[in-house]
């Protein structure tokens, strides 16, 4: 078993969902798959062989990826998944990510509408596979089967950053509003998978939450809908070494 080993999320008659943090990013990759035809799609995976060596162990399928964003540390392991799953294997990364210059490996784009979604499988699994830019220009959420796979959009105690290159605070906004409005629709039992693991307010370090909990914990969606408390968030944009790169690639595209 590959060390560290995952983590059970989920396990019932139609899924399984497993996490694990990977590298020194503390991203948190998601592996889902489908119990009835044992296939399998890794979520943003850091390490191709790590995924391959727990899905062989398990007799399951990993036949494809899904990125949330273009984001190296989101990104890292896709060369690696790709080769060792061979020609069929395929890579889902939406189109609008090429505008912040993604050129990596892929087979498929989304091409849905910002604030859209359209419809993404694994096995008998079907998911929603929500455009949600503000973190990147096509970042993608996925929904169903009692997951919100989240990506860096929306993490359980904040939302992510929008002054990296290609990152938009308005439309992280509009994101924000956009998937307000569709966690209050989904069974309040859901579960919310993050890309990043951070410490909430109260110093816990979770890394799942029920939505019905995020949707009253949460700051950025608390603030979304008043321009106060939206203008006092201080995680949406940092004055950092990241901050500066993303200014001089912006300058040279303009």
């Amino acid at each position: 078993m590959p060390n560290p080993p995952p983590k059970v999320i989920i396990d019932n008659e139609e899924i399984t969902v497993l996490q694990a943090q990977l590298g020194q990013w503390d991203n948190l990759n998601h592996l889902l798959i489908c119990k009835k035809t044992r296939d399998a799609v890794i979520v943003d995976p850091f390490d191709g062989k790590y995924w391959h060596d727990v899905c062989k162990i398990n007799d399951w399928n990993l036949g494809s990826a899904w990125l949330t964003h273009s984001h190296w540390d989101h990104t890292k392991g896709v060369e690696e998944t790709q080769q060792i799953g061979g020609d069929n294997f395929k890579i889902f990364i939406h189109q609008k990510e090429g505008e912040r210059g993604w050129e990596g490996p892929h087979t498929d784009l989304f091409t849905c509408a910002e604030m859209t979604h359209e419809k993404v499988e694994v096995g008998k699994l079907i998911f929603e596979a929500h455009c949600t830019p503000g973190h990147t220009p096509g970042h993608t959420t996925f929904i169903g089967n009692g997951l919100i796979i989240s990506g860096d959009c929306l993490f359980l105690g904040r939302c992510g950053r929008c002054d990296l290159f290609g990152g938009d605070e308005g439309k992280q906004r509009q994101t924000l509003r956009y998937l307000k409005g569709i966690l209050t629709t989904v069974d309040p039992d859901s579960i919310v998978l993050p890309g990043h693991q951070y410490a909430l307010e109260d110093g816990t370090l979770p890394t799942t939450m029920d939505v019905e909990t995020l949707l009253l914990s949460n700051s950025a969606l608390l603030a979304v809908d008043d321009d106060r408390k939206w203008n006092s968030l201080d995680f949406l944009a940092f004055d950092d070494s990241m901050a500066e790169k993303a200014r001089r690639q912006t300058a040279k595209r303009s």
